[in-house]
């Protein structure tokens, strides 16, 4: 296909993306997106739909870009916006809009989440005086941002004078990263009295501040402002506080000192729940045989469900029939790998390694020998090995090393860590916030 405009370009990318998802995701997902422009790296596209917006940017954007990088031969990143008719203020909206769907009554209880959902359920309807600090863990995609938002809203309308503030702690680093960066006071006390003059302060996945040590002591203070005003505090975690070594000591006792509520992947019986609940949301009715099967495949993810549920939705919509047992088994593979992480690169290795041992990442990357550095790049070059593809060489060229120095660090390391489990926690935690980022 010969290439000369951005048309081309954006053509080229869907049919590549064509070989390998189907025909349905296409169509449902990525038909509607319409090239913008290319500059500086970036190529914009546009669509009319919020919905569909949120939908490609959680799940599509590193295919796409893999597509693009091997139409152009080289990496590109792709920026989604919405079309000409809705505003950033209407997004928002329907951002919020999307938060106030979660609700207690859609949320399905089964013996996996029941205790969980009941302390949440106590706090809503009493906050502060039933448990506090409230903290919710378990593994990804069990619904724990679910029941923290099902809580936030139940507060809202049995609490209408209250103060809420519901926070991802991926956004809550990068706002105080942009407030420290300002390089002005007053950015900084904005951020400060965003979070620690509220009523209830709600923060999701709060295992990503781990290893942040300006994030660890900016939350720090902000749960005990909160603490001695008696201020109800809730948070999820992807596990114990005790099972994050790079979590401070200071902040996991405060978290132990509330109840600590978990949530295990759903049983069979909860996930068929979960998938005819969300098809009655959905407007679509399933037979047996379908939702059976699908609560037999996807074991461990709710959005997974949900997922392979839109998918069926969008199939009867554009086909106007009921889905075979064949469709469906490729609405499940395309949401499995949809839901794939992206492969991790060493960039993102040295960034968190650098991040936890408190050292730069040129330096990591520069032949400086202090103690510290050599620490941290052996540790940085044992990560790799282990959490990617990359033979010993391919290793060594990205820290200006040989296969030789990679193999004997590595042997090295594994020697350490039976002797310093410490140690191995710490690095075990980096390679968990390197897969979980």
């Amino acid at each position: 296909m010969q290439i000369e405009s951005l048309a081309d370009i954006w053509s080229a990318v869907c049919e590549e993306s064509k070989k390998s998802i189907s025909e349905i995701a296409f169509n449902v997902w990525l038909k509607d997106l319409k090239p913008v422009s290319m500059k500086d790296g970036v190529l914009t596209l546009s669509i009319y739909s919020v919905y569909k917006k949120q939908i490609v940017e959680n799940n599509y954007i590193s295919f796409l870009q893999d597509c693009l990088k091997n139409i152009m031969g080289f990496e590109m990143q792709i920026k989604i916006i919405l079309e000409n008719g809705e505003s950033e203020k209407e997004e928002q909206s329907a951002v919020r809009s999307f938060e106030d769907s979660f609700t207690f009554d859609n949320f399905i209880v089964g013996q996996s989440n029941r205790f969980a959902h009941a302390a949440a359920m106590a706090v809503a309807d009493n906050p502060v005086y039933s448990y506090n600090p409230l903290v919710i863990y378990g593994p990804s995609g069990v619904g724990k941002t679910h029941l923290l938002l099902a809580l936030k809203n139940k507060i809202a309308k049995n609490y209408p004078h209250f103060k809420i503030e519901y926070q991802r702690s991926e956004e809550f680093t990068n706002q105080l990263i942009k407030a420290l960066h300002g390089g002005t006071h007053e950015l900084i006390e904005d951020f400060r009295n965003r979070y620690r003059n509220v009523d209830v302060f709600l923060l999701d996945d709060i295992q990503f501040i781990a290893g942040k040590e300006q994030t660890q002591e900016e939350f720090f203070n902000t749960f005990n402002a909160l603490w001695e005003n008696k201020k109800q505090i809730v948070v999820t975690l992807d596990r114990p506080p005790k099972a994050i070594p790079t979590l401070e000591n200071r902040i996991r006792t405060r978290f132990e000192s509330g109840l600590l509520a978990d949530i295990t992947p759903a049983d069979f019986e909860t996930r068929v729940g979960i998938i005819n609940k969300k098809a009655e949301q959905l407007g679509i009715s399933l037979s047996e045989e379908i939702v059976y099967e699908i609560a037999k495949k996807i074991i461990s993810n709710t959005r997974q469900l949900e997922g392979v549920v839109k998918k069926l939705q969008a199939y009867i919509k554009l086909e106007n029939k009921q889905p075979s047992l064949p469709v469906l088994k490729t609405f499940i593979r395309d949401v499995i790998n949809d839901s794939q992480p992206e492969p991790i690169k060493i960039e993102k290795i040295i960034e968190e390694v650098a991040r936890t041992y408190r050292v730069s990442e040129s330096d990591i990357l520069s032949k400086r020998k202090t103690a510290q550095l050599v620490f941290a790049r052996q540790v940085a070059m044992y990560i790799a090995r282990e959490t990617t593809e990359l033979s010993y060489q391919a290793i060594g060229e990205s820290f200006g090393k040989n296969h030789a120095t990679v193999l004997y660090t590595v042997k090295k390391l594994e020697e350490m860590f039976k002797e310093k489990p410490y140690e191995k926690a710490v690095v075990d935690e980096i390679i968990s916030n390197i897969k979980e980022e």
